[in-house]
This record gives C-alpha cells, sequence and structure tokens, in this order.
C-alpha cells in the first residue's frame, strides 16, 4: 500500500490533465484496502475510486481521498462444457484481459478489444463497443464496502447495468470499491457482427475466429480513434442519445439523412457524432483542445489544456447540438468538479 498527499494525478487520467489529490492511497491486494478502511474511516469527506483514468476528467484539484486498487491477476474459476469463468482483478488492463480470453479461444468478450482502462471500471461504466455489453458477460462483481469493510458480491441484477452505467456510476458512486469481475465466457463463440462495417473487417482477414474478430476491431479502433499515449482523450465523451419513435419522426422530417437505431423497444439510438459533425465541431477547437478531427464523439487534449478548457469545449459542442436538433447530450465521461 501507498498513500500520498498533494498527489499529482497527470499520470492516472488519459486527458493528461493537471490535478492534484489531497491525499491518494494504492492498494495492491484486497487485504490492504480492509485493514487501511479499518484504521481510517471516510465516511466523511470526499472520496473518489479511480480505475485506469480513462472516463475522467479532473477540472481542480480533488480535495479528498482518492483511492486507487492495483490488484492483479487473472483466473479460472470454473470450467464447464459450454462455459467458462474467469476472475480478473479490479486492476488488470482491460484489453490485456480480452487478449487473453482470445489466446485462450473463449468468446464473448473480443469486440470489447482495445477499449482503455481497468477490468474494475468496465463494470461500473457498463462498457460496449460493436454491438456488445460487458453486462452480458458479468457473473459476478466482487467488491469491498467503504462503510464496513467487508466484502460482498453482487449480480448483474443488483448492478442494474444501463446503457453506460450502473449503480456504480449513480446511487453506489463512492461506496465501494471494486476488487474483481467473473466473467462468463463462450467455448464457442457465438459472433456479434452486425453492426456497420465489422463483417467485412473480419472476412478480408480471413475464417471467423476470434482473433480475427478482434484483429478487425483493433484495427478499426486503431484506424477511428487517437491513442491517449499519443494525445490526451478519454474516448467517446458523450452517451448516444436514444429517442422514442415520435421524436425520430421529427427529425427525420428536418434531416432524411439521420442515422438511427432500433432498440427493441419502440425506442431508437441516435449517433452523437453524426449530430457533431453535422453542427460543424468535427476537428474544430478552442485554444488547446479539439474535437478529434476523425470521430467527433472525441474531445483531445492538444497539449497542456486544463481540464476545464476540455469541459468548455464540450459544453459548446453539447450546445449546438441542442440548438439544430433539440437534442441533449449527456457526456460519458465523469466530470470530477
Amino acid at each position: 500500500m501507498e498513500l500520498k498527499t498533494d498527489f499529482s494525478l497527470k499520470a492516472f487520467n488519459t486527458f493528461k490533465v493537471e490535478a492534484a489529490a489531497a491525499r491518494y492511497v494504492r492498494f495492491d491486494s484486497e487485504n490492504e484496502i480492509v485493514d487501511f478502511l479499518g484504521r481510517n474511516p471516510l465516511d466523511g469527506g470526499r472520496r473518489l475510486v479511480l480505475g485506469g483514468g480513462s472516463n475522467v476528467l479532473f477540472v481542480d484539484d480533488f480535495n479528498g481521498t482518492v483511492l486507487h486498487p492495483l490488484l492483479k491477476g487473472i483466473q479460472v474459476v470454473k470450467s464447464g462444457r459450454q462455459h467458462i469463468w474467469i476472475r480478473a482483478m479490479a486492476g488488470e488492463n482491460w484489453d490485456d484481459l480480452v487478449a487473453f480470453a482470445v489466446d485462450n479461444g473463449w468468446g464473448g468478450i473480443e469486440n470489447l478489444s482495445l477499449i482503455p482502462g481497468s477490468v474494475g471500471a468496465s463494470a461500473v461504466q457498463n462498457i460496449g463497443a460493436y454491438g456488445v455489453e460487458v453486462k452480458d458477460l458479468i457473473d459476478t462483481v466482487e467488491a469491498i464496502s467503504i462503510h464496513s469493510p467487508e466484502k460482498i458480491r453482487f449480480t448483474p441484477n443488483d448492478c442494474r447495468f444501463g446503457y453506460r452505467s450502473s449503480k456504480f456510476k449513480g446511487r453506489w458512486a463512492g461506496q465501494f470499491i471494486i476488487t474483481a469481475v467473473v466473467f462468463k465466457l463462450n467455448r464457442k463463440a457465438d459472433f456479434v457482427l452486425a453492426y456497420p462495417g465489422v463483417k467485412s473487417a473480419v472476412e478480408r482477414l480471413g475464417p471467423v475466429t476470434v482473433e480475427t474478430v478482434r484483429q478487425a476491431i483493433v484495427s478499426i479502433r486503431q484506424r477511428k480513434l487517437p491513442d491517449p499515449a499519443l494525445i490526451g482523450n478519454a474516448g467517446s465523451f458523450f452517451k448516444n442519445p436514444v429517442i422514442d419513435g415520435r421524436a425520430l419522426d421529427g427529425m427525420l422530417k428536418l434531416d432524411p439523412d439521420l442515422p438511427h437505431y432500433p432498440q427493441g423497444d419502440g425506442s431508437y439510438k441516435l449517433a452523437a457524432g453524426w449530430l457533431i459533425e453535422r453542427c460543424g465541431w468535427k476537428g474544430r477547437g478552442m485554444g488547446r483542445a479539439a474535437v478529434h478531427d476523425r470521430q467527433a464523439l472525441v474531445l483531445v487534449n492538444l497539449g497542456g489544456a486544463t481540464g476545464l478548457e476540455i469541459l468548455e469545449l464540450s459544453e459548446q459542442v453539447s450546445g449546438a447540438v441542442q440548438a439544430m436538433f433539440g437534442i441533449e447530450l449527456d457526456r460519458e465521461v465523469l466530470v470530477v468538479p
């Protein structure tokens, strides 16, 4: 365990913005978490559980305690004829877990290749891409209560997963430290290739396997999205909005080219990136922050931008979409004031 005060968080957020935590605590084991919380009650004061820092925007120094679980390890905990269950610790890199599963020929997770962040954060955010959401792979989420502290296991129903959301991101925010996630994967993959461009990209690589699907997804993401190691960003800054059929009819009268995707419950998902691009923001910047020139959903730090500059850019972008389409964009990124 490591405890620091006035600790820089620049290396722990993929936007690469300057921010400091009044107190920072790094954990390498569950026992360290239990021991620390037992001796340092956190019922009062601000606290933030930090994962890979790939979905957070600091707009100021954090006057509280940052809890950073870096627990490592991946193991098979159960094996059946059709499925296999793997337990990954919260501090494991998400894409390393995907690579581990694919290397072993286990299916279900390959469409989520190259998503930045940690395993623990995947359950908080209910990460998803190319027709797959992690909620459909999660068997159990293991966590430690901030208040007890005690170890608790949650089912997917407990977590109330939604579109890029969970109770860990809402009502339970700051109440638990996720320590591990158990995933239920398939021994024989059931491929999800309906997302535009995925099937053709896979077929160009050869027979459809978990390996070729992963290769195709990695190639698509590398072509469309900036690498956080090279330019500061947090991936998709906004969620894709969901509207009802009546609202869609009205929007199609204004713009018949509007992309829309039925959700099976009478609602339709819109492409936020398309809306932003239609408003003329793709590739545009404000000072040291900009909308990415290949994917308008992504805001980037051109170098030296503050969190406040990036936030102000996001508000200009969402305001433009509101003015043109009457659609309010919700942030996918967590803004930490």
